[in-house]
């Protein structure tokens, strides 16, 4: 390749050097915020030498490229541009600036529910677990001593992340806008102090205790935040920019006390007297106008988002239900957004299923199939991503599955008592009308599967070229001897854990082997070692992959985790460097998977061989448990 004029088509095909804001790289993707997007060709970018996809995600264009190629043609990139590099967080940065109000206002939101959803989750779940439990016992289909420790105690965690959900979100909030976390944490413990009536009674005892602030300018009822979303994110964020301030002006020898103080009970008195009442009317106001639409005659508002709950999934904004989920569960007691958001899912889960079952491509079976099922239990990204947009028509047909059965969820007024839970599942947050909650699941997978089924074609089978696969002889200098190169090669799992089809990794780059064959383990622990003998070729700066050319040969990426360039090293640990000899089982990065978890991504780590034309064949093992030592690829020149 001529990595030189391909960086200049790919110049010239983004609008030239002015239309850049930043430019950086990472692993397998040239990532460029570009200032006008009219002035972007994607038609003729897909078309450039050595490109193998172009598309646009979190405010950047990526340009695929693929590793060993995409470090040589962005250094290409930059000196006929004239630009500087930016680093990862720079390059992040620029992306958010360049997205609008509402799109930073998604992100952000993302940002503060992504790593608190875990704990939803598992109380949401468990919340299901007691209520089938109640249900079976009251009935007589169970005898269960209710008064046992195991019981008791469940019931007891089972709500718990909902007591405290105020505490759970003001500590991520403080993370995301820069604040100390543990303060964040306190101003969520002041809004649902014991001292304060629980929200939740207000309903039924009335306001029993009000408060004149300001110096009696007015009164506010003493009434906690329970239940409430939005005037905690607004808390923090104040205690935030109190905060910040603070550290800039008060001496450093008095920043440790004055500081926490003064950010805390600022921050806490503005919250209870003015904050807290004014958002709370505005979240309700809010919450009343999504109610408002979803029971609108007909079950025509259901019917709309319902149908367009999957294409917020691909832009992002599906981030900020969480927020709709909990707060309608404050106010309803139960929300109805999660029966629309089962519906959504399964169906697009029924689309990838008619297509794994009408498909004869045995690829897009293996794709297909096993990422439908992954959607049934309420996780999209692999059926959305991997096969529904790739074909497009699938998609088109869950949406109107999800529609038609968000239709019908409206009609009975089907409500889940808790969050985080959809798809087969989320059947345990339905008990109080399962069988609606069925007929629901069935509508949707039934409509989308039907529609899907008709209208998919597989497409017309491209005429394939035969190679012969040769050894090639070397003759050596010194003894004039021939030898015959390694010609086949074994590849062990990089990591200990669960190979996984293809189909539910969570991005469309690597589940559709775009950059040559791959295979996807699940991480057990955090030591990701060499699948063979070889030579580090490239790590990378950020230490979340690492290139490897093999002794077959065989060009290697090992890449930790999804999205994970976006760590900017936090988390990875590497053990070797450019050039290293390294022998299969060697250590080659030390991940902290918790780190990454935490921070909001999926440790799923990937091995592509990125050279896979230059093999006349590989064989893949098939999904299941892997140690370091399991053979997992197999390849042959």
């Amino acid at each position: 390749m001529d990595y030189r004029k391909t960086a200049q088509d790919i110049l010239d095909h983004v609008g030239g050097s002015k239309n850049i804001a930043s430019a950086a790289h990472c692993a397998t993707r040239l990532r460029l915020v570009i200032a006008d997007n009219m002035k972007v060709s994607k038609e003729a970018l897909e078309n450039v030498n050595g490109v193998k996809g172009v598309f646009e995600a979190s405010g950047q264009l990526q340009i695929i490229l693929g590793t060993g190629t995409v470090n040589k043609v962005f250094a290409e990139f930059i000196d006929i541009a004239g630009i500087t590099a930016s680093s990862k967080a720079e390059a992040k940065e620029a992306a958010a600036e360049k997205q609008n109000w509402f799109m930073r206002a998604i992100k952000l939101l993302g940002d503060i529910f992504v790593p608190i959803i875990p704990a939803i989750v598992a109380s949401g779940f468990l919340m299901g677990i007691m209520n089938s439990l109640d249900f079976m016992n009251s009935n007589g289909f169970l005898q269960i001593n209710t008064h046992s420790s195991i019981y008791v105690f469940a019931n007891l965690f089972s709500n718990i992340a909902y007591t405290f959900l105020q505490i759970l979100i003001a500590f991520s909030v403080a993370k995301a806008f820069g604040a100390n976390q543990y303060l964040g944490a306190v101003i969520g413990m002041i809004m649902i102090h014991p001292s304060l009536q629980n929200a939740y009674t207000v309903a039924t005892e009335g306001v029993q205790q009000t408060q004149s602030v300001f110096f009696g300018l007015f009164k506010i009822d003493m009434v906690g935040y329970q239940g409430h979303v939005i005037p905690v994110i607004i808390a923090v964020w104040i205690l935030a920019v109190i905060e910040k301030k603070l550290h800039k002006i008060v001496p450093e020898v008095l920043d440790l006390f004055v500081t926490p103080l003064v950010s805390v009970f600022v921050t806490g008195y503005l919250t209870l007297s003015i904050v807290g009442p004014i958002f709370v009317w505005a979240e309700n106001a809010i919450l009343g106008a999504i109610q408002w639409m979803l029971t609108l005659p007909l079950g025509i508002g259901s019917l709309i988002m319902g149908s367009l709950y999957a294409p917020t999934v691909v832009t992002g904004i599906h981030q900020m239900y969480t927020a709709i989920d909990i707060g309608q569960l404050a106010k309803y007691g139960v929300t109805y957004w999660l029966s629309l958001a089962s519906a959504a899912n399964v169906a697009q889960g029924a689309a990838a299923l008619a297509v794994g079952i009408k498909s004869k491509d045995k690829k897009i079976k293996s794709l297909a199939l096993p990422s439908s099922l992954s959607a049934f239990m309420g996780i999209t990204e692999p059926a959305i991503f991997g096969v529904n947009l790739r074909f497009f028509k699938p998609f088109i047909a869950g949406c109107i599955g999800g529609g038609c059965g968000a239709l019908y969820a409206s009609l009975v007024h089907l409500g889940a008592k808790g969050t985080g839970v959809t798809g087969i599942f989320g059947i345990l947050l339905c008990l109080n009308q399962p069988l609606q909650y069925l007929i629901e699941m069935v509508i949707a997978v039934g409509v989308a599967f039907a529609i899907s089924f008709i209208i998919y074609k597989d497409a017309e089978p491209k005429t394939a070229v035969k190679t012969t696969a040769t050894v090639e002889n070397i003759t050596t200098a010194d003894d004039d001897t021939t030898t015959t190169g390694v010609t086949e090669e074994t590849l062990t799992s990089p990591v200990d854990g669960t190979q996984i089809p293809l189909a539910e990794v969570a991005d469309e780059t690597f589940a559709s082997e775009m950059l040559g064959a791959t295979v996807a383990v699940e991480p057990a622990d955090g030591k990701i070692v060499a699948p063979c003998d070889g030579e580090v070729s490239n790590i990378f700066e950020t230490g979340h992959a690492v290139c490897i050319t093999t002794e077959a040969g065989g060009e290697l990426l090992i890449h930790i985790g999804i999205d994970t360039v976006k760590m900017d090293g936090k988390g990875f640990t590497k053990k070797v460097s450019d050039g290293d000899k390294v022998h299969a089982g060697d250590v080659l990065v030390e991940a902290d998977l918790n780190e990454i978890k935490n921070a909001g991504y999926q440790a799923t780590t990937m091995m592509i061989l990125t050279n896979t034309d230059e093999f006349t064949n590989i064989e893949k093992a098939e999904p299941a448990e892997v140690k370091t030592t399991s053979k997992v690829m197999t390849l042959a020149k």
